[in-house]
């Protein structure tokens, strides 16, 4: 059973910075692109990040890039996201997804599998 859990989220001030991590199991992980998607309340999800299967490319939304960093340990079975210079816009839930391709993960779209989500609170 393939299982993906999140955790780092929490409450931060506007300005700093929280790490989340997403470890799994039962997933070929080093077969399959990872990312991290995030919904705030009332809104669809949102894509935030994600990373190739090798962890040789990443790509960003629009809104994130310059303050996110998406990385991967194929050792570990684990993706990781640092949020720098958070802001109040960035409260949301962020879910851990992986699927073989990338493009299914920025486009949202049949996604393999999905974590349980962590919550990120951003005060100001």
């Amino acid at each position: 059973q393939v299982q993906l859990v999140e955790s780092g989220g929490g409450l931060v001030q506007a300005g700093g910075s929280l790490r989340l991590s997403c470890v799994t199991s039962g997933l070929a992980f080093s077969s399959h692109a990872m990312g991290w998607v995030r919904q705030a309340p009332g809104k669809e999800r949102e894509f935030v990040a994600a990373i190739y299967r090798g962890g040789g490319s990443q790509y960003y939304a629009d809104s994130v890039k310059g303050r996110f960093t998406i990385s991967r340990d194929n050792a570990k079975n684990t993706v990781y996201l640092q949020m720098n210079s958070l802001k109040p816009e960035d409260t949301a839930v962020y879910y851990c997804a992986a699927d073989p391709s990338l493009h299914s993960i920025v486009v949202l779209n049949l996604v393999d599998y999905w974590g349980q989500g962590t919550q990120v609170t951003v005060s100001s």
